[in-house]
C-alpha cells in the first residue's frame, strides 16, 4: 500500500477556522510532522497541539522538524538564500518521512493559512514525493489564508468591480503600485515598505495576528495612518517577540 502525505490548511490564527475537511484529515493521520521554526516560536506549535487535541480522541505520533535558519533576511542574494534553505528543508523532511512514515500510513502537515498561498510546504513536499523511492500520494486541504482573513476583518472586498487585485511580496511593492492595478495585497513585509512608498491617493488596510485574540487592525489614508501602524507594530513586536502582518494598499 502506498504512503500518503496530507497538507492540511488550518487557517490564519483562529482555531474555529479549521474546516470539516481538515478535521476529517486530522482524525485519520498516523503521524504528524511539525515544523519547529527558529527562535522557538512555541505559540504556533501550541496552536497546532490544541487543534489536534480538539479534533482527535486518540493520541497522534508527532515528529518534530527543526527548521534551518533563514539567512535571506540579511543576505544580498535573496533568491540563492531561499534555494539553499529549501534544499536543506527538502533533505531533512525527506529523511524524516522515509524513517517515520510506514507503508500504508498517512502523514500530515498542519499548514498555517492555506497551503497554496505564500507557503513553501507544498512545493517542498512535491519535490520530496518526486524523489522518493516508493510511491507517496499527496492531498491538499485548503484553509483560510491571511488574505481572506484581512478582507473579512476589515469588512471589504479584495477586488472592486471589473478590477484586478494583485498579491505580491512587499519587496515588489517598493517599486510602486503595479501598472493598471489599484488594489495590492502585500505579503512578507519585514521592512515596512508601506511607510516608504508615495502615499498620494492611497488607502491602507493593515492587520496583524489575524483571527487571534491579539488581532490588531488599522485602516485609513496611508499618509495619515502609516506612522500609527509603525508605532503599533513596534509595540506588538516588543510585547510578543514576533509578528505576522499583512495589508491591502488601495488607490482611491
Amino acid at each position: 500500500m502506498a504512503r500518503e502525505l496530507v497538507l492540511i490548511g488550518i487557517g490564519a490564527g483562529n482555531t474555529d477556522w479549521v474546516t470539516q475537511a481538515a478535521v476529517k484529515a486530522i482524525q485519520r493521520l498516523d503521524v504528524l510532522f511539525v515544523v519547529v521554526k527558529e527562535k522557538d516560536l512555541d505559540e504556533f506549535v501550541e496552536v497546532r497541539r490544541r487543534i489536534v487535541a480538539e479534533h482527535r480522541d486518540r493520541p497522534l505520533r508527532t515528529v518534530e522538524l527543526h527548521d534551518p535558519p533563514r539567512p535571506w533576511r540579511s543576505t544580498p542574494d535573496y533568491p540563492a538564500a531561499v534555494r539553499t534553505w529549501r534544499t536543506q528543508r527538502l533533505a531533512q523532511w525527506g529523511q524524516a518521512v522515509a524513517a517515520e512514515l510506514r507503508e500504508g500510513q498517512t502523514g500530515g502537515f498542519l499548514v498555517w493559512g492555506d497551503p497554496s498561498l505564500y507557503e513553501s510546504t507544498l512545493a517542498i513536499v512535491k519535490q520530496l514525493v518526486a524523489a522518493a523511492e516508493t510511491e507517496i500520494s499527496v492531498q491538499v486541504i485548503p484553509g483560510i489564508s491571511s488574505v481572506m482573513a484581512l478582507a473579512a476583518a476589515h469588512q471589504i472586498p479584495l477586488n472592486r468591480q471589473g478590477r484586478a487585485v494583485v498579491i505580491e511580496p512587499a519587496r515588489l511593492l517598493a517599486e510602486g503600485m503595479p501598472e493598471g492595478t489599484d488594489d495590492v495585497v502585500a505579503m512578507l513585509d519585514g521592512h515596512q515598505t508601506f511607510a516608504s512608498i508615495d502615499p498620494e491617493g492611497l488607502d491602507i488596510y493593515w492587520g496583524a495576528y489575524l483571527g487571534s485574540p491579539d488581532q490588531i487592525l488599522v485602516h485609513g489614508d496611508l499618509a495619515t495612518v502609516r506612522q500609527e501602524i509603525l508605532e503599533v507594530r513596534a509595540a506588538a513586536v516588543d510585547r510578543k517577540g514576533w509578528i505576522f502582518d499583512t495589508y491591502l494598499i488601495r488607490r482611491r
